[in-house]
């Protein structure tokens, strides 16, 4: 995980109204590529992720007026990441609230889709809870530079980026205000 303390802010990518109008368009793709959500389920990778799940179900239930069951994921065991240090420490796991995903659609949701390795831990984590008929994935921001080969079926924005930038996602529920910047290593 990447520290935002030695980055300062380049520019604001999208402001609130442009969150919810690229949230709205991955609703009504993620209707169209199903033909509806019969059989749907958004799932959102903690933290960020299950904010913009819960929005992404209300916006399709305004749109085909059927309520779509939300989960979250956490996949703090499931990263590859970890040190071994980190592993001993035993870190903090939250709870994992996911409907029935055996033989549903699963959409996967996160913030920013970087290397890719983030979404590989989803996927262990998922497959461990049950074996969806499908698994899809959206997300707000791709910004490139994927490690694994792994892309997204819906994406609410692309930003190219180099490696010594970060996307900063901030959402109401955590942060109090809604906006994606970049910020660039001081």
């Amino acid at each position: 995980m990447t520290t935002t303390e030695h980055f300062q802010e380049k520019s604001v990518i999208l402001d609130e109204a442009a969150m919810r109008r690229a949230l709205t368009r991955i609703a009504h793709e993620i209707i169209e590529r199903n033909k509806g959500v019969e059989d749907s389920v958004l799932v959102g990778i903690r933290t960020r992720g299950i904010y913009l799940a819960n929005r992404l179900a209300e916006r399709i239930q305004q749109i085909e007026g059927l309520e779509i069951p939300v989960g979250d994921l956490d996949i703090t065991l499931y990263r590859d990441d970890l040190t071994e240090m980190e592993r001993e420490a035993k870190p903090i796991i939250k709870d994992t609230n996911l409907p029935d995903i055996n033989c549903k659609k699963v959409i996967l949701v996160d913030d920013v889709l970087f290397t890719g390795r983030t979404v590989r831990a989803a996927l262990d984590a998922l497959m461990d809870k049950g074996r969806p008929e499908m698994i899809q994935l959206a997300v707000l921001i791709d910004r490139g530079h994927r490690e694994l080969p792994i892309r997204p079926d819906f994406v609410g924005k692309n930003v190219p980026t180099s490696r010594s930038e970060i996307i900063t996602v901030e959402l109401n529920e955590i942060d109090n205000q809604e906006r994606v910047a970049i910020k660039e290593s001081l």
